[in-house]
């Protein structure tokens, strides 16, 4: 019985795909492989492509990712040396920088793991470091007092340390505080500090206000003061110019008594016939004589006195 060409090709292609797995492994760029020989690291690939490998349980291919991982930290409570308490999270940025360390440190390369004792390690450096600074240095009105990028590089330096020091073969890249906040039994304490650290200021920016509203009515009840006297000095000075020329009037209506009784009646004829005004009275009152006319248009007036003149009944 002959066998069918193509079930041959087909159990070929599978033949060689199960060999392939078998003995052939694929790494990625992001990646790098440990290979380890019965259970030890024989050898790591860092290189992308693929790699030659013996059969399990011979040798067995653990690949990690190289990329830079990140997770974040439990909000936890810390007390700071001022006996306030915060509550403070970060998250925290790392990179396998030696798998050859990394891998038998935690669970053949195992990323909870790891994250896990670094998260540990965080939390160690967090109590320290929040040991170390006041509540102003995380929570101010003034920007100027906060401290996140000190207290935040104090945290990175010491977690650093400690990952170096045990050569966990990890390199911490970044640690950034995500959230701070207050416990509830402290936050109305809290407010009420800085409720009054701002009516402090409060009252100090009126107190200065009201100082600088003193000075300035003071400058201009005395610049008014100033004008008030000046003003009354000029009045004054007017005042006298006027009684001054009252006088040289006054000598010289004494002298002519006449013309100052022409004058009087002058200017209550001038009074009378202010505005459209009809009168009715006796031509011969005062100051209404003075309209009789000697000829038409012109009233009779003596070129001595300036006082009225009669006709002459002969002529």
């Amino acid at each position: 019985m002959k066998r069918n060409p193509l079930i041959l090709i087909v159990a070929a292609v599978l033949i060689l795909i199960f060999g392939l797995l078998l003995f052939v492994y694929q790494v990625r760029k992001s990646e790098v492989a440990v290979v380890t020989l019965f259970g030890k690291i024989d050898r790591v690939k860092t290189n992308p492509g693929p790699g030659v490998r013996l059969p399990w349980p011979i040798e067995n291919v653990y690949k990690l990712d190289q990329r830079i991982q990140n997770f974040e930290g439990k909000y936890e409570q810390f007390k700071l040396p001022d006996q306030n308490i915060i509550m403070l999270s970060v998250y925290v940025g790392y990179r396998i920088e030696d798998p050859r360390a990394f891998f038998p440190k935690f669970e053949n390369g195992s990323i909870p793991a790891a994250e896990k004792v670094l998260e540990d390690m965080v939390r160690s450096a967090k109590n320290e470091v929040c040991g170390q600074h006041p509540f102003s240095d995380f929570v101010s009105t003034d920007e100027r007092q906060m401290k996140f990028a000190q207290i935040e590089g104090e945290i990175l330096n010491d977690v650093q340390k400690r990952v170096h020091d045990l050569n966990y073969g990890v390199d911490i890249k970044f640690i950034q505080i995500k959230k701070i906040g207050l416990p509830d039994q402290v936050t109305q304490n809290v407010f009420d500090r800085m409720t009054s650290e701002r009516q402090y200021y409060i009252s100090k920016i009126q107190s200065q206000g009201e100082e600088e509203s003193t000075k300035i009515k003071s400058a201009a009840d005395s610049t008014a003061a100033k004008l008030l006297a000046d003003a009354d000095a000029q009045a004054f000075k007017i005042r006298g110019e006027g009684e001054a020329q009252m006088m040289k009037s006054l000598e010289v209506l004494q002298q002519n008594p006449g013309l100052a009784t022409f004058n009087m009646q002058m200017s209550a004829l001038e009074q009378f016939l202010k505005k459209n005004t009809t009168l009715v009275l006796d031509p011969s009152s005062s100051p209404l004589e003075w309209l009789q006319m000697s000829e038409p248009g012109r009233p009779m007036l003596s070129a001595e006195t300036n006082a009225p003149l009669t006709k002459d009944p002969a002529k």
